[in-house]
């Protein structure tokens, strides 16, 4: 039955947070009685389920944001099912005459959103939307000729040339009941742990819980720990594995526990416009970020379809069973690749340098589809999300915008003497190799035999030659 008095719903999709949440304060502004909703929709048209790694993490967020909002004398309603129909069924239950959510930017969400502001403007309902999630919203940046941009540094000059991002919004401290004075009924919430997110046969989460903090709460440390460590020296320590060198935030703004307006005015605040080039590496890093959602805004199919069309005559080469199986487990022989299979299988999360190794090794030396490492990554990945993941693939492949061109093959071997110099990284992650010397860790083949790692599934001579010649195939045939 409906409610008789007015009400706001909030939908919160990859926002996850109180602070810096404009449709959240926004909502607590009206002053009616609220309700906010968190939706699994992984059945309408074109949303694409959540891997395994993200649904633990939502688990967990969620459980979180909960406790968050009970403190404000609010609630967490979760329904699972098609957005369209329980925002429906939620508008009727409650009588929700006002619907806010902060924006999304892959194509299946913002034609769904639009479809739900449609029904809500011929049923009276005022649906209002939000900047939340991207301090440069994609059709905002444009080139001369309004066209989007296909290259990043002209794309992070104009961003520059916007001005500087609006400053976040402090997290409300009391938010409406969900419920009107003197009623006790309020939305049903379903329980979160019917949606089965948590890995159970087998449980392979262990890692992860000892590694992560997941909520908002989790965020805002990680973000000061930067701060008081890392981020001076970013510029260095990014691209060393074996230290603590990065913020990993990554998995944070997945699901929007912290906010890129915060992360920002927090660089700021800390270290003034003349600090120095490390820091603006790190902001450049977010400007990655924005930039690859700007490519999915422009292209929804980003994570099945090259960018560059001319990639669709490539050649790829299907690999064995054995051989993708071996990328997978970190079993294919070459440290580097191994060690950051098995990080990513352990903690959800490989290193930024080790991802690009690991990548390079299954599209270039196997040769393989770079939508197999897409999919693989989509599903052990926390900080999966559906821009940043294909667009980074689509670099390494040399299929995507701004490309890392596809003769540039990442040699595992020197990757690592130059940035794991003393072995600590794959020691780490590789224990069977943990005798060896920091000379020879990097080239366990070449030392008697070593008990329990595999011998390398292809030399990098060979597999390097022949993606080469393959490519040089595709440039003939473009020729033609």
């Amino acid at each position: 039955m409906a409610s008789s008095v007015a009400s706001t719903i909030v939908w919160l999709r990859d926002d996850l947070r109180l602070d810096d949440n404009p449709a959240l304060s926004h909502a607590a502004g009206l002053g009616l009685p609220l309700t906010v909703v968190y939706i699994l929709d992984e059945e309408s048209d074109g949303i694409r389920p959540l891997g395994g790694a993200v649904r633990w993490w939502l688990h967990h967020s969620l459980t979180s944001l909960a406790a968050d909002l009970e403190k404000t004398g609010s609630a967490l309603t979760l329904r699972r099912g098609p957005a369209a129909k329980v925002i429906r069924e939620l508008a009727e239950e409650t009588g929700a005459r006002q619907l806010v959510w902060n924006r999304r930017y892959g194509g299946p969400e913002r034609a769904l959103d639009a479809d739900i502001k449609a029904w809500a403007a011929e049923g009276g309902i005022e649906a209002t939307s939000f900047q939340a999630n991207l301090l440069f919203e994609p059709w905002t940046i444009t080139t001369g000729s309004g066209g989007p941009y296909k290259v990043f540094t002209p794309f992070w000059r104009a961003c520059a040339a916007a001005g500087e991002p609006r400053k976040p919004l402090d997290a409300p401290t009391r938010l409406p009941s969900p419920a009107p004075a003197g009623r006790r009924k309020m939305a049903v919430s379903e329980p979160l742990a019917d949606w089965n997110l948590l890995p159970v046969s087998p449980d392979w989460s262990g890692g992860l819980a000892k590694t992560w903090g997941p909520g908002e709460a989790g965020a805002h440390q990680r973000l000061d720990d930067f701060l008081d460590g890392p981020a001076e020296d970013y510029g260095t320590g990014r691209n060393v594995p074996g230290v603590e060198g990065t913020s990993r935030l990554s998995p944070h703004l997945r699901f929007g526990e912290i906010s890129p307006f915060r992360i920002w005015h927090e660089i700021r605040l800390r270290f003034p416009r003349e600090a120095g080039p490390d820091v603006g590496i790190f902001r450049s890093e977010l400007g990655w970020r924005e930039f690859c959602w700007q490519l999915l805004y422009v292209n929804p199919q980003l994570a099945t379809r090259n960018y560059r069309p001319e990639f669709d005559a490539f050649e790829w080469q299907k690999p064995t069973p054995g051989e993708l199986a071996a990328w997978q487990q970190g079993r294919t022989g070459y440290p580097l690749v191994d060690a950051g299979m098995r990080q990513l299988w352990q903690t959800g999360w490989m290193h930024n340098r080790v991802r690009m190794a690991a990548a390079s090794f299954l599209v270039k030396n196997l040769l393989a589809d770079w939508r197999l490492g897409e999919e693989w990554f989509w599903d052990t990945l926390v900080d999966a999300d559906a821009a940043s993941n294909p667009a980074n693939w689509q670099w390494v492949a040399g299929s995507g915008a701004d490309a890392s061109p596809y003769f540039r093959i990442f040699n595992p071997v020197t990757q690592s003497k130059k940035f794991d110099a003393e072995g600590r990284y794959l020691r780490e992650f590789i224990p069977e190799l943990a005798p060896l010397d920091s000379k020879a860790i990097h080239e366990p083949w070449k030392q008697p035999e070593v008990e329990g790692y595999p011998a390398p599934v292809v030399g990098l001579p060979e597999s390097r030659e022949r993606a080469l010649a393959t490519y040089q195939r595709l440039k003939d045939q473009k020729q033609d």
